[in-house]
């Protein structure tokens, strides 16, 4: 490609990107230098070409085909998170939810406390419409930016996204480069405090020091998810080297060399068997892309 000036990687593995720790090689991974440098690749890339956004890897099986086309991974530049308005930020799409929290809290906004505990960044908080602990990204989500798959840049409004639960209707390759978030007056003492209980939360509650993808299924209509899995008799079960957690049965686990194929058949076989216990099919929250 004539003019890149950022990265651009053939045949990069994947594995050490995501937070299983497995699965196959991007055919190319393009890490840009900044938003132009990105529309540019966009616009010269054959249109034929797949992309995907690639943000921290928690969400992801990645699976030990690897993933065809061109994988772009936003850096720093795509990282910063500032005051834009009165209550407002303005977050890069590389930003995680630990750094827009933080910055809300210096800032006395209050309502952003909930992005403490999403391990993933601004690019997958408004594609998946990321939430917990009482929140959610369509909750405080003003607009976003995104460039296109042709790569020009359009600014996206909230009810543009047509949001569901873990879910949007962003335009297809179609990657976020940056958003603007909104709260409410609080005092960052308070807001820290929330902070604080949601952490611990997390820490008694799931398994934070594993390879993991964070919550597996999507919780359906009147169920949780860790629950009918627990009931079908799932916790602690294992596959190969893919496992249960036994301490958040809504986690999968890489318990050492597991491939990407275990861990997604070890999802399926919870599905299976959540299904003929409850009569309820189990929706994947943890996105699979690339090729078996």
């Amino acid at each position: 490609m004539n003019g890149v000036r950022g990265k651009l990687t053939q045949d990069a593995p994947l594995a050490p990107l995501v937070w299983f720790k497995s699965g196959g090689a991007a055919e190319w991974l393009f890490e840009p230098k900044d938003l132009a440098d990105l529309q540019q690749f966009l616009r010269e890339l054959d249109p034929a070409v797949p992309v995907m956004a690639l943000g921290l890897g928690s969400n992801l099986i990645v699976r030990d085909g690897g993933v065809p086309g061109v994988v772009v991974r936003l850096g720093k530049a795509f990282a910063k998170v500032s005051l834009s308005a009165d209550l407002t930020l303005d977050c890069g799409a590389g930003a995680s939810g630990i750094l827009v929290s933080s910055t809300a809290r210096d800032n006395g906004i209050a309502g952003l406390e909930f992005l403490r505990s999403i391990p993933g960044t601004v690019g997958g908080f408004v594609r998946m419409n990321g939430g917990a602990y009482g929140g959610e990204v369509k909750d405080i989500l003003i607009d976003c930016d995104v460039v296109l798959r042709d790569g020009s840049l359009q600014t996206l409004a909230a009810a543009d996204l047509h949001y569901t639960y873990r879910h949007s209707q962003l335009p297809e390759g179609a990657i976020v480069v940056g958003a603007r978030f909104r709260g409410r007056a609080g005092e960052p003492d308070a807001i820290q405090a929330e902070m604080d209980r949601i952490s611990a939360s997390r820490e008694a509650s799931q398994p934070l020091r594993s390879k993991t993808g964070g919550s597996t299924f999507k919780n359906p209509d009147g169920h949780k998810a860790w629950q009918l899995v627990d009931e079908a008799g799932c916790r602690g079960l294992t596959l190969g080297g893919a496992q249960v957690s036994e301490k958040h049965t809504n986690f999968l686990l890489n318990t050492g060399n597991a491939t990407s194929a275990e861990i997604e058949a070890l999802g399926e076989e919870v599905r299976r068997r959540v299904r003929d216990k409850s009569g309820v099919m189990l929706e994947w929250e943890i996105q699979r892309v690339g090729n078996k």
